[in-house]
């Protein structure tokens, strides 16, 4: 497969799990159409966004794939109505592990965007890291939520850092894209939803009296 195809998979693939947990998240606060759209569409593009903006992109990522567009709003009508006839719910779970894909698919993505555009390591990583990170963001402003990724004590972005750290590890070593892509994007998913499971915390700071 080429690099420039599997890149583009895992756009497609980071851009539906993102919507995905702005859909399901939009949907649980019992939102209407045009709000399950508004929070799934920030959720799937802000950090894609964000990225290109920084790098000086043009067209944004979405403008130049208008497709993308058209399946969000695809999946803000058809997915909600599919959950409700086959009597889905839409728990925690569900909303972690689509989090989780979509953290591991977009900081490898946006890293790899950065390094094409000939930016450092350590500028690479942070483009990598934003791009994970922005949408859930934004989609936890407009649900009125404190963004997970400043509250919740579980790694998140660290578990960004450390995959996109893996990925330019592998990329200096030579390692085949393809090989190096896909182990970093298991490597964050898979951090993440150990994380979630296991209960892995990271203190808080300053740290609690009696620590």
């Amino acid at each position: 497969m080429k690099i420039e195809l599997l890149l583009t998979a895992i756009e497609i693939a980071a851009t539906i799990a993102f919507a995905l947990s702005g859909l399901i998240e939009a949907t649980r606060k019992r939102m209407d159409v045009i709000g399950v759209f508004s929070v799934t569409f920030v959720s799937a593009f802000g950090g894609g966004t964000l990225r290109d903006v920084l790098l000086d992109r043009r067209p944004l990522f979405w403008v130049q794939h208008q497709e993308y567009v058209w399946l969000v709003l695809g999946m803000t009508l058809i997915t909600p109505v599919l959950l409700r006839a086959r009597r889905l719910q839409l728990t925690d779970t569900l909303m972690e592990a689509a989090d989780a894909c979509g953290l591991g698919l977009f900081a490898i993505s946006g890293a790899s965007v950065a390094l094409a555009a000939g930016m450092p390591g350590i500028v690479a990583v942070l483009m990598g890291a934003i791009t994970a990170v922005f949408g859930g963001v934004l989609r936890d402003v407009l649900c009125n939520e404190i963004p997970k990724v400043f509250h919740d004590h579980r790694p998140y972005t660290l578990c960004a850092f450390i995959g996109c750290g893996l990925f330019l590890g592998l990329h200096a070593l030579d390692v085949a894209p393809q090989l190096s892509t896909l182990t970093s994007i298991c490597t964050i998913t898979g951090l993440r939803l150990l994380a979630v499971g296991r209960g892995w915390r990271i203190p808080a700071w300053p740290p609690e009296k009696g620590l």
